[in-house]
């Protein structure tokens, strides 16, 4: 080779690194600098970004990029273009998401992308202004890396032909980079993973009970790549079938919790032959009951309602990621939702002990009413497999009050009694879910009266008029069943699905007329009524034991005189003597004493213990018996659930 060449191949391959090399390294920064400010965005208690945040989200970096080494150079700059936009975007959906489920996007949630892009209007409201600063870099790299592109195109075309052998070595040299690179990116990753894993969080990519946990040590790509994995494990490459130590660990612990499915002896079978009808109410927290603003009451029907009703002041929702098919799973099946996804998405044809469908053995008409689309959250096959005679979804209804995200609830609870009433057929159970008071709350002014000064105009006063609104077309509801009459044989219960994902403090504050400590918003946040009214107003009163979605399945059969021993339910009996345990998917559980919360990290060491009585911050080793029980039984509900074990447990015919 003549020096002329040889300098001219020098000369190209040190200009190559040179231009690889700056827009490698602005990939990697610019995407770094975006993962910092997500995190600090987020705000995720114990989840600063310190030196190994960035070690691991750098690891992560070097290999979604480093194979870019491997391209012609003129091919790069638009790669990278395509790898900023991809990845800012699924950062910025994380964001997103986040804000509303506290959670991030995984493989089962993707597989339920109808539900998030129905969300329409609440997605608007969860994208701010200063989001923007996650795209500011586009309006300046976009552009260079195409000016980029086109030079090295013009640049190709002008060049000599260079001998064969200086293609190799470029192509080697393109190999060799890239390789290392990829290496690099790995020992990066998995370095300080492996070294949180065998110490401080050892078990929690096994146990994988909250998503933060695991971002928290893989960073948020880290996740991804992650959740990619586990999802192929679980569903194409793991065994499916049960041990006999599972089986038998699960066997165990339904029997021994048999007794916390009965009531008192004198209720059991008092209401045989009535009729049912359950309320599912959207994001209806607890705080709004008995309370008033500006001199009128929030929830006037459900406060009159509470004279003769019974009043689970302490009631927790259980729901995850799947939110209010995450409530109808809990109160149906008494198990809890999944980590990650929808069961209803994700194994709506495995068996359950569904209460429609127990009801319905018993000689009940069982039918299910929701004025949106049937096939939302999955419904039409999940409620088949239920044991629901009929579903009345969005087509079935007559568009009369349109109002939020579809059907104003007082023409949705009216035409439900007609269609109850139409078919003549009881015993029945009804489940009605509602939904006006679905984020993002937005009500116009000729729907409700109530004076929701100084909130006017904030998402905390429309939740507020949406509440009051809900709480109006119950009393219709009320009203009409006792027109028809239905209310004397009838037993209704209404709950709250979830939280209503406003976080801040400050409204609340000022509503309440005192500070919101911790504790007040994790109850807050976690609380929703329950309120049942039996056909003889018999049982009336406030009870103050700690209850959830779960214990409503194993209560209404005892009244009804079924007997639950053969069912598999982790919830106790609303009136069930003995320690209580109500446990969160987030891992949270309390009894009543004590209010365990875990960390992010999965520490039960640097969890949260709340004493009740004093409502302090406590030592957390008293909390250790709460975290152990609420890890196993949220270990067997998933077994249960993925792994189809009903069938399994139950004995031979």
């Amino acid at each position: 080779m003549s020096s002329s060449n040889f300098r001219f191949s020098t000369l190209k391959m040190s200009r190559w690194m040179t231009v690889s090399g700056i827009a490698f390294i602005l990939f990697l920064g610019v995407m770094l600098w975006k993962c910092i400010i997500l995190n600090e965005t987020l705000a995720i208690p114990n989840m600063k970004t310190d030196r190994s945040d960035i070690f691991v989200t750098l690891g992560a970096l070097f290999l979604l990029g480093g194979w870019t080494w491997w391209l012609p150079r003129h091919w790069r700059p638009i790669t990278f273009i395509v790898l900023n936009v991809l990845l800012t975007l699924l950062l910025f959906s994380d964001l997103v998401y986040y804000r509303y489920f506290q959670d991030f996007i995984s493989v089962p949630v993707l597989m339920q992308a109808g539900q998030v892009s129905a969300l329409g209007g609440s997605i608007a409201s969860l994208i701010y202004w200063g989001d923007i600063v996650y795209f500011i870099d586009w309006f300046i790299l976009i552009p260079f890396h195409i000016i980029q592109f086109h030079l090295m195109k013009q640049e190709r075309k002008e060049k000599l032909q260079y001998s064969i052998r200086n293609k190799k070595n470029i192509i080697w040299m393109r190999l060799s980079i890239g390789t290392l690179t990829l290496v690099i990116g790995s020992i990066m990753l998995y370095m300080p993973i492996q070294k949180a894993t065998s110490t401080w969080a050892k078990g929690l990519l096994a146990s994988n009970w909250w998503n933060p946990a695991v971002y928290n040590i893989t960073g948020l790509y880290g996740f991804h790549g992650y959740d990619i994995y586990r999802y192929a494990k679980e569903n194409w490459f793991a065994d499916k079938s049960i041990t006999e130590e599972e089986k038998q660990q699960a066997k165990e612990w339904f029997v021994n919790h048999a007794p916390m499915l009965k009531g008192p002896s004198s209720t059991f079978g008092k209401y045989k032959g009535s009729n049912v009808i359950v309320i599912q109410a959207e994001a209806f927290e607890n705080f709004v009951i008995n309370q008033t603003i500006n001199g009128q009451e929030i929830t006037p029907n459900l406060n009159a309602l509470l004279k003769d009703s019974m009043y689970m002041n302490r009631f927790f929702h259980q729901t995850g990621q799947g939110r209010t098919s995450d409530a109808d799973l809990a109160v149906q099946t008494s198990l809890h939702p999944l980590p990650t996804g929808s069961a209803f998405i994700r194994y709506p044809d495995h068996t359950y002990d569904a209460l429609p469908g127990v009801l319905k053995e018993n000689g009940y008409a069982t039918g299910a009413f929701h004025a949106y689309e049937g096939s939302f959250w999955n419904r039409y096959v999940m409620y088949e497999n239920f044991g629901y005679d009929y579903f009345m979804s969005k087509k079935d209804y007559q568009m009369d009050e349109p109002l939020g995200w579809s059907l104003g609830d007082t023409s949705f609870f009216r035409q439900s009694v007609e269609r109850l009433a139409a078919e003549q057929k009881q015993p029945f159970y009804a489940f009605m879910i509602g939904l006006t008071s679905h984020h993002p709350y937005t009500m116009p002014d000729t729907y409700t009266a109530l004076n929701v000064a100084p909130f006017d105009k904030t998402i905390f006063g429309e939740y507020l008029r949406s509440i009051h609104y809900v709480d109006a077309a119950v009393g219709s509801l009320i009203e009409d069943l006792k027109k028809r009459g239905l209310w004397d044989n009838t037993i209704l219960m209404f709950y709250g699905d979830h939280d209503n994902s406003i976080l801040e403090r400050e409204p609340l504050a000022q509503l309440l007329g005192h500070e919101i400590s911790d504790l007040d918003m994790l109850e807050m946040k976690n609380q929703v009524p329950l309120i049942v009214h039996l056909p003889d107003g018999a049982e009336a009163g406030v009870y103050n034991q700690v209850t959830g979605q779960m214990d409503i399945a194993p209560t209404l059969l005892h009244w009804l005189g079924i007997d639950t021993t053969s069912k598999f339910y982790m919830g106790s009996n609303l009136q069930a003597e003995g320690e209580r345990l109500v446990v969160l998917r987030t891992g949270a559980a309390t009894n009543g004493d004590l209010f365990f919360v875990p960390a992010a990290d999965g520490v039960f060491q640097n969890g949260k213990c709340y004493d009740y009585k004093t409502r302090d911050l406590i030592d957390v080793e008293p909390c250790r018996p709460l975290h152990d029980e609420a890890k196993l039984r949220l270990k067997l509900s998933d077994l249960v659930i993925t792994r189809n074990v009903i069938p399994q447990l139950r004995p031979a015919p």
